[in-house]
């Protein structure tokens, strides 16, 4: 699949940026380099085992940090282990905290 450029001011107008029309024959030679560059490496031998044998990953083990806050300055509420935070309006007047809440 190459690409155009239509799709190069397709792909400007919904990141919302302007682009010349002397950039237009350098960015579609541009997007069609990467692509092709996908494509050889969609085409190499091994490509599936290098993508599914990923890293293997540390165990997440260690002392615990000590805080230099108390918890009760920064998250004066507890539940269950969590943390308390107060309703976010994004939108009018939500009312009185606890509202709506069952």
């Amino acid at each position: 699949m190459a690409v155009t450029h239509d799709d190069v001011r397709n792909i400007a107008a919904l990141a919302r940026l302007a682009v010349s029309a002397d950039r237009l024959d350098a960015l579609v030679r541009e997007l069609n380099g990467i692509l092709g560059h996908m494509e050889q490496l969609d085409e190499a031998e091994g490509a599936d085992e290098a993508v599914t044998a990923g890293m293997r990953l540390a165990a997440d083990v260690g002392p615990s940090v000590p805080l230099t806050t108390p918890i009760s300055a920064f998250a004066p509420e507890w539940r269950d282990g969590f943390f308390l935070v107060p309703r976010l309006a994004t939108h009018g007047d939500v009312g009185a905290a606890g509202e709506g809440d069952e």
